[in-house]
């Protein structure tokens, strides 16, 4: 064996050897698309969770149907500042130890429950008070942009609100009892 490949294949095993204890082999990998919020797939179910209790599916599509916590997570990662994505991010961490670990085995009024205890949470300036503070930044968020994601999409621009690009045609003679209301619930 020529001793220059010897020497080659030992400096690539220990180089590798070197890298594994900095791999990270768990399950729970960071979403690529969200960069400045480093988001795991399990944070992103919770948040689809959490908005799917705040706009349900019924009769018309709930917001997990219509991909909400996607829209949540662009907007938060393109329009918040750091410090605002922080307090999102840290709030959507501390979200389960407040909830509970089976947040999404409760039922639909405990879930609820848990949101609405979650908004009105005021905090200190002690550790555990800061994480009430960001509780209650992350749902008081992840509900103004659910519902505002929920109403800008094309679902409900097209299919259950009629949407037209000009207001319709002016007739001043009109009784306000002949106008007509428009779909709201399909």
């Amino acid at each position: 064996m020529n001793r220059r490949h010897a020497l080659r294949h030992i400096a690539l095993i220990s180089g590798g050897l070197a890298l594994i204890p900095s791999c990270d082999f768990s399950s729970d990998d960071i979403l690529a698309a969200y960069e400045k919020l480093k988001v795991t797939a399990s944070q992103k179910e919770l948040l689809g969770v959490v908005s799917n209790t705040i706009i349900p599916s019924g009769e018309i599509k709930g917001a997990l149907d219509i991909a909400v916590p996607d829209f949540i997570l662009v907007m938060v990662n393109d329009c918040y500042t750091e410090e605002a994505q922080g307090k999102f991010v840290n709030g959507l961490k501390a979200f389960p130890e407040f909830a509970g670990s089976g947040f999404a085995g409760l039922s639909v009024k405990e879930r609820e429950a848990k949101i609405q205890e979650g908004l009105s949470l005021e905090g200190d300036d002690s550790e555990a008070g800061q994480k009430q503070k960001d509780i209650a930044f992350f749902l008081n968020n992840t509900k103004r942009l659910t519902i505002q994601g929920y109403m800008a999409s094309e679902y409900i621009q097209t299919e259950v609100i009629p949407y037209s690009l000009i207001p319709g045609p002016y007739n001043g003679a009109v009784l306000i009892s002949d106008i007509q209301k428009p779909r709201i619930n399909g």
